[in-house]
Parts: structure tokens; C-alpha cells; sequence
């Protein structure tokens, strides 16, 4: 897969628009069909999408389900051809519906096909949305398809609804509808050392700015170190039974792991929730826990 991040000129493409943060199942049911599609007529499969999400431009704090590189490894392991992320920047976000599909669509992809879904908007305004792609079909040559909402218990999946169920601490039904573990990754920082002196030595990381905070608790993960996965336990908080200070730290003890791996990478993936954080009255006491904590991953 090729991954640009500027207007790049595909002719003769299929396209699939969208932000796809996450790329959760409801996404995937529309890369799918698109990559499905463009193969059947041997042409490449292109997504379109932004570097930064446009809610930027109009709300503070806007945080993400994947980061821009996280999402294009998923959409390449879809078998996408090339990834396009554009710059939402004041120029392309004053640009009419209309001019879009002409001038930045049409003009350099010449499409084939084109899938987005039901709720997938752009222009100035928002005011292009599937009836306006599906009333240019004949005029630019392309066939246009629509992708309906994709449910899962009644429930319609999208991202939004994913933040909240990752907000609130429900890790199952945030990992169903994303169709995997969430994530974060970071470089492995020196920590207080107290972990290692009670006996259980953890991996530090500064939790994603950009990415959806989990409340504070402990959680049993996965976590993938120099390519190999072990279980872990990770622990998200400020540490209230050891720590003096109140900045939130992202730590997990990985089982069966005591190599020092001071500035690799590593990736945790979220599988549940086990508790909530609390103080415990002496340290001892938050052995115990921890021992237990341990024995539930």
C-alpha cells in the first residue's frame, strides 16, 4: 500500500470517502466492498481522508481511536492500493460540495466507483452528502454506492459511539465493535523504580495525547514487546497508594518479563477491565491486590 499526504492524481480508481477512525466493523464492511469492487475490475482502490480529523477546526481536544499510522496499517491490511491523507485546512474547508466532487475528485481520479456511508458528509457546510454523489454519477461517469448503517445489537457502530464505551471503562464492547484490542503504544520511560522494589517491575509509557482516555483502573492486556506477545497487567492512574504526585501514569507489568527494555517501543492491547484504582491502606495490602490482579489476566 502507498500512503500519500497530498492531493495525489489515481485515474480510472475506486474510491472510498470517509475519516474511518478506527477502522472499526462498520468500516471494514466498506473497505470490503470497495477493495472487492476494484479488483473485480482490475482497477486500483483508493481512500481518501484527512490527516487530522476536521472536528479540529471547530472543537478543542478532539481525540482519536487510532493514530494516522496505526489506520493506515489496518487499511493496508485490508488490501487498500493507496491511503491519501489530505490537509483539512482552511482552504479545502471554504470549498463548495459541488467543487469538491469536481475539481478534487473528479479532476484527479476520474473514478470508476465510489463508496461511503450513509452519513459520510464534505463541502463547506457539510452540504455534499450520497444524494449529491449518487445525482453525479451520470455526469462524471462513476457508479456510486452507499453503504447503510451497520448495527450490532441494535446499535448503530460508529466511533463515536466507541469513545464512549472506551470512556466508561467498557473495554468488551469497545474491542467488539472495533473488531480488535485497543491500543496505545509508547516509548518505555523511567518510572519511580517502586513497582520493581515490591517485586513487580513495570513498563512506563506516556498515555497518547491524541488518543481516548480510559478511566483510571487496572486492566488485563496484551503486550507486545521487540515482536513477541506476553499478558500483562496495566495500571492507569495516579498511583494513589505510593504515589506522591498526581500526574496519570500508563505502567503495566508484563508476566514473565524482566529484561530492561528502557527506550524500545512497545504496543499494549486492552482486553478488559478489571477494576477500579484505589488506595490501599499499606503496601503490603497493594501486593496482595496485585497478586490477585495477576491471577485474574
Amino acid at each position: 500500500m502507498e500512503l500519500h499526504r497530498e492531493l495525489t492524481t489515481i485515474y480510472n480508481s475506486c474510491l472510498g470517502l470517509g475519516f474511518f477512525d478506527g477502522v472499526h466493523t462498520g468500516h471494514k464492511e466498506l473497505v470490503k466492498e470497495l477493495v472487492s469492487y476494484s479488483k473485480s475490475i482490475g482497477k486500483k482502490s483508493v481512500i481518501i481522508t484527512f490527516q487530522k480529523s476536521p472536528a479540529e477546526k471547530f472543537y478543542d481536544n478532539v481525540t482519536y481511536l487510532t493514530t494516522s499510522e496505526e489506520r493506515a496499517e489496518i487499511l493496508s491490511n485490508l488490501g487498500v492500493d493507496y491511503v491519501l491523507e489530505l490537509d483539512f485546512n482552511d482552504n479545502l474547508m471554504k470549498i463548495t460540495a459541488e467543487d469538491y466532487l469536481k475539481n478534487i475528485i473528479y479532476e484527479n481520479f476520474k473514478p470508476k466507483f465510489i463508496i461511503s456511508g450513509f452519513n459520510h458528509t464534505f463541502g463547506k457546510d457539510r452540504l455534499g452528502n450520497p444524494k449529491l454523489l449518487k445525482d453525479n454519477e451520470e455526469k462524471y461517469g462513476y457508479l456510486y454506492k452507499e453503504l447503510p448503517p451497520i448495527k450490532y445489537n441494535d446499535e448503530i457502530i460508529s466511533s463515536s459511539l466507541i469513545k464512549k464505551y472506551l470512556e466508561d471503562g467498557n473495554l468488551q464492547k469497545a474491542n467488539t465493535l472495533l473488531g480488535y484490542k485497543y491500543t496505545i503504544s509508547g516509548t518505555v520511560i523511567k518510572g519511580n523504580q517502586i513497582g520493581k522494589t515490591i517485586g513487580f517491575p513495570t513498563a512506563n509509557i506516556k498515555y497518547p495525547e491524541t488518543k481516548v482516555e480510559i478511566p483510571y483502573g487496572v486492566y488485563s492486556t496484551s503486550v507486545e514487546v521487540n515482536g513477541t506477545n506476553y499478558k500483562g497487567v496495566l495500571n492507569y492512574g495516579i498511583k494513589p497508594t505510593i504515589n506522591k504526585e498526581c500526574k496519570p501514569v500508563a505502567e503495566v507489568h508484563i508476566i514473565g518479563f524482566n529484561n530492561d527494555i528502557y527506550g524500545d517501543e512497545i504496543k499494549i492491547s486492552i482486553t478488559d477491565k478489571i477494576r477500579d484504582e484505589k488506595k490501599f491502606g499499606s503496601v503490603d495490602e497493594l501486593k496482595d491486590q496485585i497478586k490477585e490482579d495477576i491471577r485474574k489476566c
